[in-house]
């Protein structure tokens, strides 16, 4: 019987599943990984050129018609009712395969309970980073040290082993109040990675070496082992393929554009702004003066349009301004090849809703960044960038999170002119250099493969079915 390795992903992390499948197959080709997922049957084209990788399309259960409509109580809700298909699918693939580790998504913390009870040695995968790892392992410690105050009413910082000082308002809303649903989701997700075999982390030794320390000295777990923490990253995904291999045509704008002299405005797929803040932004970066590159999407709640549909870039943006900056600054309307904008030489600076896969195409390609945090852990990874990595110049927020175009001026000059912003260039060219060798044979990042790849070879009980 093959041994093989399941990474079980939920529909909203499966990249980040599939680019640590394809680590794994690149520098341990002979062992089998096996991708589990509810996600559409179309993902199996994107890793059938791996022969070592599989892609296994797990059915999903009937929801309930009350089931929450609280996007990320949902994210974990959804795999807890698919429970009974995974343990049928693992029974399954355990006839004709040893599955030597079960390597599971964040949001499909239910499935601890199948596994553990199959007696499956089972991982956690983390794609929020070493700092987020160590907000997160310590939150039960939280739990119990404020009760019986919420997070969300707190309103003080939080003293968190291997993390700079945390502000109670910078925690995701999802953690703020125990009463709710998605708080206990968080909770137990904790309780469950502390009880874990392991966990492998997209995290890379250079960028978060504070943290790293600490979990590796069990800081994060007072008074009990701690699971090993495999940093495995950078890991990100290849070129962008929407356009089917046609370039974009911002990035032939771009070729005419002179080396690092553009700033990038992207801000995720969920990044939405009203458009009194589209306005906002428009104003601040024809008064910076600067070459720009911006993504604009529709607000929310424009008539009839859906996000992805092309905006009105007249109705939206102040009158004239097209007309005024056409010479130094170019509008994508909605998607943006991130990736590759921010591989280009012209490429400057990075307006980014700091996103985890976000910071770490900035870091791989030596991309100085402006953090403008919008949802989920994104106010504590500004925090990070901002403090501890030291890749990144805040944004100053207004009451409600809006941005001036005062503010977001400021910014931008001083990422691209000052003193404090050629320190952050600098800090991020020599992190690029670092995330490079990582990845490299007997770099710091696939020694921790190889390690997590020896635990998992070891001989095992047989599974229980």
């Amino acid at each position: 019987m093959e041994d093989t390795i399941i990474l079980y992903a939920s529909p909203e992390h499966l990249n980040s599943m599939l680019v640590l499948a394809n680590f794994i197959s690149k520098h341990h080709p002979s062992t089998s990984v096996l991708i589990l997922s509810t996600a559409a049957a179309s993902v199996a084209a994107s890793v059938a050129a791996v022969p070592s990788i599989t892609y296994h399309p797990l059915p999903t259960a009937t929801l309930p018609p009350n089931l929450t409509t609280d996007p990320v109580e949902l994210f974990f809700e959804i795999p807890r009712l698919n429970n009974p298909n995974l343990r049928q699918a693992l029974q399954q693939i355990s006839r004709k395969s040893k599955i030597k580790a079960f390597v599971i998504d964040f949001f499909c913390n239910s499935a601890f309970e199948v596994s553990r009870s199959l007696n499956i040695p089972t991982y956690f995968y983390v794609s929020s980073g070493g700092f987020g790892l160590c907000a997160f392992l310590y939150f039960p410690t939280i739990d119990e040290t404020i009760n019986p105050k919420n997070i969300g009413e707190l309103n003080d910082f939080l003293e968190i082993p291997g993390c700079p000082l945390l502000y109670s308002l910078d925690f995701p809303r999802g953690m703020f109040f125990r009463q709710s649903n998605t708080y206990k989701h968080f909770l137990d997700t904790a309780k469950n990675m502390r009880k874990s075999n392991g966990i492998v982390v997209n995290a890379f030794n250079a960028l978060e070496f504070r943290a790293n320390e600490a979990l590796s000295n069990a800081l994060c777990v007072p008074n009990a082992p701690t699971p090993p923490t495999y940093f495995v990253g950078p890991l990100i995904a290849g070129k962008n393929s929407q356009n089917d291999g046609v370039e974009h045509e911002c990035l032939r704008w771009l070729d005419l554009q002179p080396s690092d002299s553009v700033v990038f405005l992207c801000f995720g797929r969920r990044g939405l702004f009203s458009a009194e803040q589209l306005k906002e932004i428009a104003i601040g970066l024809e008064n910076s003066g600067h070459r720009f590159l911006w993504s604009v999407r529709n607000p929310p709640g424009k008539g009839n349009l859906a996000p992805n549909d092309d905006p009105d870039l007249d109705e939206l943006l102040p009158e004239g301004f097209l007309e005024r900056t056409k010479d130094r600054g170019f509008v994508i309307k909605s998607w943006a090849p991130q990736k590759e904008v921010l591989s280009h030489d012209s490429v400057a600076g990075f307006v980014t809703h700091c996103g985890r896969s976000s910071i770490l195409e900035a870091v791989s390609f030596g991309v100085p960044m402006i953090g403008w945090p919008m949802y989920a852990e994104q106010r504590m990874n500004r925090v990070f960038m901002v403090e501890e990595m030291k890749v990144a110049l805040p944004l100053e927020e207004a009451e409600g999170g809006f941005v001036t175009a005062v503010e977001l001026e400021k910014r931008v000059k001083e990422l691209m002119g000052s003193t404090t912003g050629r320190g952050v260039r600098h800090r991020v060219g020599e992190m690029k250099v670092a995330a490079k060798a990582a990845v490299q044979k007997n770099g710091s990042s696939v020694i921790a493969l190889d390690k997590f790849i020896e635990s998992v070879t070891r001989p095992i009980q047989s599974i229980i079915l």
